[in-house]
């Protein structure tokens, strides 16, 4: 899961443009354009005072490498207003720079944040020629496999969800969409593939069923996270953000049924084939030992998953004043906690239905043919 929810950080990262607020003595009529530039020269560097305490202040000369304004000087002041995380731009950094106005027609200029696509594409690209350089055709179909996700995701699900359609509906859509394509993509057109299938559709089912039980049986409203309510306000309240919610636990849960599945599959056709006067619950069982060994794993690096992405969140729990009692009752925390065990709940689920459909079809002789092509 750590890996795909990296790379989705990453490509959604490369789509993004972050949209920071202006100080509120700074008030603008129109925004104008963002632009990027590079630090040329640093003018000053100090100490001041901002907002009651200590804060790192630059006055830096920026030249624009892009938009309406390529390659003018400007000088921006860096931490004369009261921020949380001021940062301290080097010489050469690349940064967004906001241009706007303000009530009277005059310029205002302001880093809005570092240029990452550099880093970004550079990752991305170490990440695609190991996976080509090791797993060879199978590696590259999985990275088209990765592209056809990301489409579906970019092109289909976000423009729907945002024009105001039902979030788990689409989602299931989506979701139809980019299972057969990237397994099949992935792992070839075979037996195997079409019981890894089944089973992913099963247990995507059922982590549906159960999370939208339990998001009803603890009164989340989806708003926990303050882009939900900045959503909200930006579609004029177009968008169900409890659907949204229950959406995002079907995608990400998705995102590693494949291993489960796929796993789980193929020890039971490599079993038939090593041994096949193995059958029925005799297989099965065999199946599930192999099964039980991929839970217990499984169970442990989805927490450790889940721990890391939640780090800041878990940080309420330490030297807290009020109790435990209490502060999972605090709907970011519920949020989080339906969000992972609702997940892993169906991850567990897919071992036993995914070993149960991969039994029952591949005991069939007729079909023993079709799981050559692998």
């Amino acid at each position: 899961m750590g890996k795909f929810v990296g790379l989705f950080t990453v490509i959604f990262l490369l789509f993004l443009v972050p949209q920071p607020t202006l100080a509120q003595d700074q008030i603008l009529a129109v925004q104008d354009e963002k632009m990027e530039a590079r630090v040329e020269n640093i003018l000053e560097e100090k100490i001041i005072e901002a907002g009651g305490s200590n804060q790192f202040y630059q006055k830096l000369e920026l030249v624009v490498t892009n938009g309406n304004l390529k390659d003018k000087i400007i000088e921006i002041e860096n931490g004369n207003s009261p921020v949380v995380n001021n940062p301290k731009f080097n010489v050469g950094d690349e940064v967004m720079v906001s241009r706007s106005r303000d009530i009277e027609g005059n310029d205002l200029f302001y880093i809005a944040d570092f240029v990452r696509r550099g880093p970004l594409l550079w990752l991305l690209a170490i990440f695609s020629a190991l996976v080509v350089l090791i797993g060879r055709w199978k590696g590259l179909a999985s990275l088209i496999g990765m592209g056809i996700s990301f489409a579906v995701i970019f092109f289909f699900i976000l423009p729907q969800i945002l024009a105001g359609q039902d979030p788990i509906l689409i989602s299931i859509l989506g979701s139809l969409a980019i299972i057969p394509a990237t397994f099949y993509l992935s792992h070839g057109i075979n037996r195997k593939t079409t019981v890894a299938i089944l089973g992913t559709l099963s247990a995507l089912i059922i982590t549906g069923i159960l999370a939208n039980i339990f998001v009803e049986a603890a009164k989340l409203t989806g708003f926990a996270q303050e882009e939900a309510s900045f959503l909200q306000i930006a579609k004029q309240g177009t968008i169900n953000i409890k659907g949204l919610l229950l959406a995002g636990i079907i995608i990400g849960v998705l995102g590693i049924l494949d291993d489960i599945t796929v796993s789980q599959a193929s020890v039971v056709e490599q079993l038939r084939k090593a041994n096949k006067e193995l059958k029925g619950m005799d297989l099965y069982l065999r199946v599930m030992s192999v099964g039980r060994d991929h839970i217990a794993s499984m169970v442990n690096t989805l927490v450790l998953v889940y721990t890391g992405a939640a780090m800041p969140l878990l940080l309420l729990f330490v030297n807290n004043p009020y109790p435990f009692s209490e502060v999972i009752n605090y709907e970011i925390i519920a949020e989080e906690i339906i969000r992972t065990l609702v997940g892993s709940i169906g991850l567990i689920l897919a071992v036993p239905i995914t070993s149960y459909i991969a039994v029952v079809v591949m005991r069939e002789k007729k079909l023993e043919g079709l799981g050559k092509n692998q």
